[in-house]
This record gives C-alpha cells, sequence and structure tokens, in this order.
C-alpha cells in the first residue's frame, strides 16, 4: 500500500511491466489462452537458499495486478487478436477460429506473443514488450490423454498434515530445487507420455488447487525435475474479501470436464492421491463420462483413515480400472497390463 502511494505522488519509480502467459490448451479449431498483466516484483526462481524462497513466495502472493489494460496476442501466422484485463490483472482468449494445428510444434504446441496495445508511455515495459505464452493440441498421434493432481501426486507437499502446516512450509520456505518429487513419477509420467508406441507425445494436463500465484514455482518444480511438459490449470487465489462471483463448480471438477468435452474422442489416464478427494472426484468423473476414462491411478498418502476409505470407495468401483498405489512402480506395471505404455 505504502509503495503505490509513493509512486503515484513520485517518491518511488513505478515498477516495470510484464505479462504472464500461462500454458493452456485447445484445439485446431479452439484458441484458449490465458494469462495475468502484472507488475515485475523482482521474484526469481534460479535463486537457492531459505530466505530467497521466503521473499519469492512473498512476492508471488503479493502481486500489483494491472486492470484494464488492453493486449495483443499475435499467433505464428500473424493473425492477432485482443483482449482486455480484468479486475484483477487476469485475461483470456477463448473463441473458435481456424488453421491452429498447422503451426504447432512435433509435441502440440502453440507458440504464441503477448504484448501491451496502447498507451503504455510511462510504464517500462519489460522484454520489448514481447511475452510468451503456450498453447496444446493433442498431437495426431496421441493414444490418449493424462489428466494428474499434483500436490501429493507428483510433488511432496503435506497436504493432510495438521492444519496444511506443511504446505504452508514447502511453499514459504523451500527453493524449486529442494522440492521432492514423490519416488519414480517422473519417470511414469515420460512413460505415459511416450504411450504404446513409444511416439506418442500424448497430451499431458497438471489439475491443481494452487492459486495463480505459484504458476511459475510449480512449472519450474515440472522442468527443474524432468516431468513431460503440459498445461497447467490452477484456480484464482480468493479472500474473504474477493468481490468477485464464486465459481459455480469445483475447480478440479470444472478443469477436468471442460477437458473431456474439448476431446470428446480422446481417452484419459486420470491421477491423483488419496489425501483429499481425489478419488471421490474421479469416479465421479468417470461414471459421467464412461467411454473415455482409461484408467485411474491414486497414490497412497501416509494418512491411514483417509486411505482406508479411498480403499473402500475403489472396492465398490468397477466401472474403470483403478488402483491404489504406494509405489509408482506398482502403477507402471499395471498401466503395461492395460496396454497404456511399453
Amino acid at each position: 500500500m505504502l509503495k503505490n502511494i509513493f509512486q503515484k505522488i513520485g517518491l518511488m519509480d513505478k515498477d516495470p511491466i510484464q505479462i504472464h502467459g500461462y500454458q493452456t490448451y485447445g484445439t485446431d479449431k479452439h484458441l484458449y489462452t490465458m494469462g495475468r498483466a502484472l507488475e515485475h516484483e523482482g521474484v526469481n526462481l534460479e535463486k537457492a537458499g531459505f530466505y530467497n524462497a521466503f521473499k519469492n513466495a512473498y512476492k508471488q502472493f503479493k502481486s500489483d495486478e494491472l486492470p484494464g489494460v488492453k493486449l495483443k496476442i499475435k499467433l505464428p501466422d500473424d493473425r492477432i487478436f485482443y483482449s482486455e484485463t480484468d479486475a484483477e490483472g487476469y485475461f483470456k482468449i477463448d473463441i473458435s477460429t481456424e488453421g491452429l494445428q498447422h503451426s504447432t510444434n512435433d509435441q502440440g504446441w502453440l507458440s504464441l506473443e503477448l504484448s501491451y496495445e496502447g498507451n503504455n508511455q510511462d510504464r517500462l515495459i519489460m522484454n520489448n514488450n514481447r511475452f510468451p505464452a503456450q498453447m496444446l493440441v493433442p498431437s495426431k498421434t496421441a493414444e490418449y490423454g493424462v489428466i494428474s493432481d499434483i500436490d501429493d501426486t507428483i510433488l511432496q507437499t503435506g497436504v493432510v498434515s495438521l492444519m496444511k502446516w506443511r504446505v504452508i512450509l514447502n511453499t514459504l520456505f523451500r527453493d524449486v530445487g529442494k522440492r521432492t518429487p514423490l519416488h519414480g513419477a517422473a519417470e511414469l509420467y515420460k512413460k505415459f507420455y511416450l504411450g504404446k508406441s513409444g511416439k506418442a507425445a500424448n497430451p499431458i494436463f497438471y489439475v491443481s488447487n494452487s492459486p495463480w500465484n505459484i504458476y511459475h514455482y510449480l512449472e519450474s518444480f515440472i522442468k527443474h525435475n524432468n516431468f513431460p511438459k503440459g498445461a497447467i490449470l490452477l484456480r484464482d487465489f480468493r479472500t474473504p474479501f474477493d468481490k468477485t462471483p464464486k465459481p459455480e463448480k469445483p475447480h478440479k471438477q470444472h478443469e477436468i470436464r471442460n477437458i473431456l468435452k474439448t476431446y470428446p474422442d480422446l481417452k484419459f489416464v486420470l491421477i491423483g492421491d488419496s489425501g483429499e478427494h481425489d478419488a471421490d472426484i474421479y469416479i465421479e468423473i468417470a461414471e459421467e463420462y464412461p467411454e473415455q476414462i482409461l484408467a485411474i491411478y491414486l497414490r497412497s498418502v501416509n494418512h491411514e483413515k483417509r486411505v482406508f476409505r479411498v480403499r473402500g470407495l475403489l472396492e465398490k468401483f468397477e466401472l474403470t480400472p483403478a488402483l491404489l498405489v504406494k509405489e509408482s512402480a506398482v502403477a507402471e506395471e499395471h498401466a503395461r497390463e492395460l496396454g497404456l505404455i511399453q
């Protein structure tokens, strides 16, 4: 608050501005991209150490958004689209168009260029006003897709700890390089990405209830630990004072349904954990879309009562192959038996 006041009266220079473009997903005929316009706070995820981890976390949650600014979205074929940020600095393009797949790379990624449009002469714009975003269009070689949770599914977070203190501790005080991936998870996901043929380039979708504020933290974790690149779908960070309308449906169910509706001819593997509500959500989704769900894998967390409850749910569920596992190797063997991987 004081910084904004000092900036307005000229006692402090305004921070340079940037655009965060997210890794989204779409089709050959559907352009869907989103991101956020905000000031650059000096977040540096490459710098290690306790103090820097805390400083980065603080700055990610203390973001200064840019509401009501006009942005330009440029496609590789030079087509231009425009958008305007909302009250929290977010923008979204969700439109029908044609011929997007011919501009994707071998893995199905469409590269976009974002920039500020209009009068911003009073602000220093980073990167010569050119910011990247990417949209995933599943390759024609894809055999199926994978929809995965993040917390305690690929990343050890402690979501079942008392008062979620481990989540807070890990986010605030541990840098990306020191966060621990669950054993064997990256290798398993690579096998899912390659599929039965060994060259499928199956699309990966990472869906989490984590807020968009830590998008780059999670993106860096996925890259640093050699997980396959995928669309990353998080949620808005709501506070008790948030004036924006509350979503009608829970975030995770909403995102998974959108993915399934976007690719009605593609089947999916769902991966989560037994810590919170993944079992209930995935069973509900499989019952709603029985022709699209190939298998469900739930990683067993260190919580006896929750594991017992999930095991009971799966024993009654016979519609789709579903497995509660402690080790990635068990899921790998099962997936191989189903003909999903080599």
